[in-house]
C-alpha cells in the first residue's frame, strides 16, 4: 500500500551515480505509488532539491565529485526531510557516521526490494506522525514547532538532527513518564531492530549537549524522564 501525505503521492528524490540503481529504485517506488525524481550526482541532486523539495531523499554515499556526505550536509543546512543513505559499504562505523551526520536510515547494496520500499514507507509514516501529532509544544525553557521541525531553548534557536528532534519529541510527549531505552528505540528510531541500547545513551548525551542536561533526568536502572521547566 502506498503512503500518501494528504491527498497527493509522496515525493521522493533518488540521488545515485549508478544508472541501474537509479532506474531500479525509481521503478520500485513508482509501483508503490510514489512520485519519484532522480539525479545522477550530488550537485544535480541539490538542484533538484531546490527546484522541488521532496518528502524524502534516497542518497548514495560514494559518488564522484560532490559525494553523499557533502550532499547530506547541504540538505541538513536546509531541511529536516528524512534521508535514507544507500551504499555498498556495510561496516558498522560507516553506519554510525551516517546516523551522526543526520541521516535517518541506512541500506546496504545489494538490497532487498521489498525491504527498501518498507523502509521508505516507514520513514514517511514516522515523519508524518511527528509533524501532525500536534503543532507546538512549549514550557518555560523549550519551544518546539513540529510543523517546521524547529526548536528554541531559552529563546535561542537550536539545530537538531532529525533523530535528535524525534528523541526530543518523544520526551515532551511523555512528560514525567520514565521511558526505558527500549521504549525510546521503538518510539524515536526509524529502524528499531538495528539499534543497541548503548546508542540511546549516546544520543541522549548529544541531545543534552544541545538543550541542556536539566530537562532529561536519568532514572538509574530504568531509563530517562523529561521534566518540563515550570
Amino acid at each position: 500500500m502506498a503512503l500518501h501525505t494528504g491527498s497527493r503521492p509522496s515525493s521522493i528524490l533518488v540521488v545515485d551515480d549508478e544508472r541501474d540503481i537509479r532506474e531500479l529504485v525509481e521503478l520500485l517506488l513508482q509501483r508503490a505509488g510514489h512520485d519519484v525524481h532522480t539525479a545522477c550526482d550530488g550537485r544535480a541532486g541539490m538542484r533538484a532539491f531546490h527546484a522541488d523539495p521532496p518528502d524524502l531523499v534516497i542518497l548514495d554515499i560514494t559518488m564522484p565529485g560532490f559525494d553523499g556526505w557533502q550532499t547530506l550536509e547541504r540538505i541538513r543546512d536546509l531541511s529536516n526531510v528524512p534521508v535514507l543513505m544507500l551504499t555498498a559499504r556495510s561496516a558498522e562505523l560507516e553506519r554510525v557516521r551516517a546516523l551522526r551526520a543526520g541521516s535517518d536510515d541506512y541500506v546496504v547494496k545489494p538490497f532487498g526490494r521489498q525491504e527498501l520500499v518498507a523502509r521508505v514507507d516507514a520513514l514517511l509514516r514516522r515523519t508524518r506522525g511527528t509533524v501532525h501529532t500536534s503543532d507546538r509544544y512549549s514550557d518555560a525553557a523549550i519551544e518546539i514547532d513540529f510543523a517546521a521541525s524547529s526548536v528554541t531553548v531559552n529563546g535561542e534557536a537550536v539545530a537538531l538532527t532529525p533523530l535528535e528532534f524525534r528523541l526530543l519529541a518523544t520526551f515532551v510527549r511523555h512528560p514525567g513518564q520514565v521511558l526505558s531505552r527500549e521504549q525510546l528505540i521503538e518510539l524515536a528510531w526509524t529502524d528499531p531492530l538495528n539499534v543497541s541500547t548503548d546508542q540511546v545513551k549516546l544520543y541522549v548525551g548529544y541531545l543534552r549537549a544541545k538543550i541542556g542536561s536539566e530537562p532529561i533526568e536519568t532514572v538509574r536502572g530504568f531509563g530517562y524522564r523529561y521534566l518540563a521547566a515550570a
